[in-house]
């Protein structure tokens, strides 16, 4: 059974360092790259697409709200035609440096506010899935298994990876438990590889109460900003592979090529 594990990388900014990026990318097999809209740089950018070709790693684009000073995270109503240009503009601004590598951003997934709100709200979500259609129908859309951007991307016969959270908790409707909660996050790296590895295998998300609800799993991401970041993602790809997992970039996977 082939398993991605994706990465929110290149996100420098006042409320996050990208410091353990070089080495997140010798263990994940997948890149969210910040685009500078949320966080991120010029320089951010390059280093993660120059480190990621090394690697073997897959680039993606990683688009936000244009609102760094609360690093992509608060929530911002905008017309379809603003989130549009917001999804194709941030593409742009990373797959101009990808190029300079000889390399391509080969798959998208929303950051923060506009994640969370086009997972609750199907009309949100269509406008998301078109604009990313009409950059090109080879792009793989990376989506939290079980959302409205999974259904809305379903109804265009979309490229999805299907994700799940390494480091959250979920609610028994399948929502990530919200960061105000003291249960949240899982910042344990023992306990992080067993939840990852029970969901994959199930093909099921382990809800806090200990309800489980099936979906489909292609993908697991671990956040980089936790104190046990590191700890975590090497514990869960040795989980994985320790339990017959294969581990392949999204654009490598049989379910996209």
């Amino acid at each position: 059974m082939e398993i991605n594990i994706n990465c929110d990388l290149g996100e420098k900014s006042k409320y996050h360092s990208n410091k353990h990026d070089p080495d997140l990318l010798r263990i994940v097999n997948s890149a969210n790259v910040a685009c500078g809209y949320h966080a991120g740089d010029d320089d951010s950018m390059n280093q993660v697409v120059k480190i990621s070709k090394k690697n073997g790693v897959s680039i993606g684009a990683h688009p936000s709200f244009n609102d760094p000073e609360n690093f992509g995270r608060k929530r911002i109503n905008l017309s379809s035609s603003e989130i549009r240009k917001l999804i194709i503009d941030q593409y742009g601004i990373l797959q101009e440096i990808a190029s300079k590598y000889g390399e391509n951003v080969t798959h998208i997934k929303p950051h923060g506010a506009l994640n969370n709100m086009a997972c609750e709200d199907i009309d949100l979500a269509t406008t998301l899935a078109r604009a990313i259609n009409e950059i090109s129908k080879d792009l793989i859309y990376l989506v939290p298994t079980g959302s409205k951007m999974e259904e809305a991307a379903k109804k265009l016969n979309m490229k999805i990876a299907c994700e799940i959270f390494a480091d959250r908790n979920y609610e028994d409707d399948g929502n990530l438990v919200s960061r105000k909660k003291s249960h949240a996050l899982i910042t344990n790296p023992e306990q992080a590889k067993k939840h990852v590895l029970s969901m994959v295998k199930n093909q099921a998300l382990n809800c806090h109460s200990g309800k489980q609800i099936p979906c489909e799993i292609d993908s697991v991401c671990i956040h980089g900003d936790n104190l046990s970041s590191l700890q975590t993602a090497k514990a869960i790809k040795d989980n994985l592979i320790k339990h017959g997992l294969n581990l392949k970039a999204l654009n490598k996977m049989k379910k996209f090529i």
